[in-house]
């Protein structure tokens, strides 16, 4: 069972926001210095499509909350969206409380594009015991930090696999579920290793909810610095567009 996002089917809808406009954003003096950034396509959307927009507000509805504790020494901030993909959400949040991520590397990670991961196989054809989705698509954009589930061919396939997105990718609205947003150090994410797979992985460390308050799980040694300036978009990687396969488990 292929869980993993389409190359070939998409490229000729991708449209691509330029990087500068991303840039040139400013962020605020507020206590989550991300709140304020990369969210503008976000936020002008949600009233066209009858959707409430991403909080970002790290003190709010901590269930709705995904900490992704990275192998690069980094905790990345989830908002999940349950009123975009309720049971993509639920779908998560289910594994996350079974400790299902923790270890599972990133294993297609493509600069400009997007980071992959949700295979306990490393593989991109594994996914959890779990049944297979029912898509529930929308038509939030799929922004810079945009949360989004892989699938294989079929449109019900998604299971566990999910990506994050580092550039726009318009393309992909209303083809995957997008179920949430990073909300905080998207700059650990942009630090994730790059390749099909990484010659050496970034992987989960651990994924918890915020409502848990599990302490952040990396060590010492395991701490890198990463890139200090949130503003900036990562170019786009030429000709990379989603990926789509087929095949059994």
């Amino acid at each position: 069972m292929i869980k993993i996002i389409a190359r070939a089917a998409l490229a000729l809808s991708l449209i691509l926001a330029p990087a500068a406009a991303f840039a040139q954003e400013k962020g605020g003096k507020e206590e989550n210095p991300d709140a304020t950034r990369f969210k503008s396509e976000e936020v002008a959307a949600a009233p066209v499509v009858g959707l409430p927009p991403v909080d970002f507000d790290l003190t709010h509805d901590p269930d709705n909350i995904l900490y992704l504790d990275l192998s690069n020494g980094q905790r990345v901030a989830i908002r999940l969206m349950p009123q975009w993909a309720p049971q993509h959400v639920e779908r998560i949040k289910t594994l996350v409380r079974q400790g299902f991520y923790d270890g599972i590397i990133f294993h297609r990670v493509i600069d400009g594009f997007m980071a992959q991961t949700g295979d306990p196989t490393g593989t991109g054809e594994g996914g959890s015991p779990l049944p297979d989705l029912k898509a529930e698509f929308n038509p939030m954009p799929h922004v810079r930090g945009t949360v989004s589930m892989a699938r294989a061919q079929s449109e019900d396939s998604a299971n566990s696999q999910f990506f994050i997105v580092f550039y726009p990718r318009f393309g992909l609205d209303r083809n995957y579920t997008n179920f949430g947003r990073v909300i905080s150090n998207m700059a650990a994410v942009d630090a994730i290793q790059r390749g099909e797979p990484p010659e050496n992985p970034t992987y989960i460390a651990q994924a918890s909810l915020a409502s848990e308050n599990k302490p952040p799980k990396f060590t010492a040694q395991e701490k890198l610095p990463v890139a200090a300036n949130d503003n900036a978009a990562p170019t786009p990687a030429d000709g990379a567009s989603p990926r789509q396969a087929e095949g059994g488990q």
